[in-house]
């Protein structure tokens, strides 16, 4: 997608896109840094929007891992369901029905959560349950990863996983930060 498309697109969907353009190649790699490729046998990107974390994610993935993608914009849907790999499992629903779909797939927990998500546009009730739900899937020691552009919700990320570390990325539009909480 280019990023007129993008932009034209997140403009008609601002409530659940969040985004003005497309995320940069320096959010991507803050946003994947604390990944550890070589361990990680399950991810799951929430929010995947066009795929730039996506494909980065299963650039890097083991042979055996497998990568769970939710996605409820129909058109970043559309084009999500071009990528071919069979690591790749993409569901068109809600984040917060994250526990059915691991069921579903014979899963019980999760090593990372990379999450695009805009909470501050969402009900905080939803977003209450979306954070719990990604917490209690993660294993022990399990990251949740998740970027805004702003730093209203860190009182929701300590609230709910204890612990928060937050990293500024000013080279991307607009500039964003990174949370990283961990399942203790």
């Amino acid at each position: 997608m280019n990023s007129l498309n993008f932009l034209v697109n997140s403009v008609r969907t601002m409530r659940t896109t969040g985004a003005i353009a497309r995320s940069s190649k320096y959010l991507m790699r803050e946003m994947l840094k604390s990944i550890h490729f070589s361990h990680a046998k399950l991810i799951v990107e929430l929010g995947a929007g066009d795929g730039i974390f996506t494909h980065a994610i299963l650039e890097r993935m083991r042979p055996d891992a497998i990568l769970i993608c939710f996605e409820i914009n129909p058109q970043f849907y559309k084009i999500l369901q071009n990528i071919n790999d069979a690591r790749f499992i993409l569901i068109n629903d809600s984040a917060e029905h994250l526990k059915k779909y691991l069921i579903a797939h014979n899963h019980k927990e999760v090593d990372y959560i990379i999450s695009g998500i805009p909470f501050v546009a969402l009900p905080t009730e939803l977003t209450d349950r979306i954070i719990k739900v990604s917490r209690d899937a993660l294993r022990k020691n399990g990251l949740f990863i998740q970027f805004h552009y702003s730093t209203l919700i860190n009182r929701v990320y300590r609230r709910i996983f204890g612990n928060l570390h937050v990293r500024f990325v000013p080279l991307n539009l607009p500039p964003a930060f990174v949370m990283v909480c961990k399942k203790l």
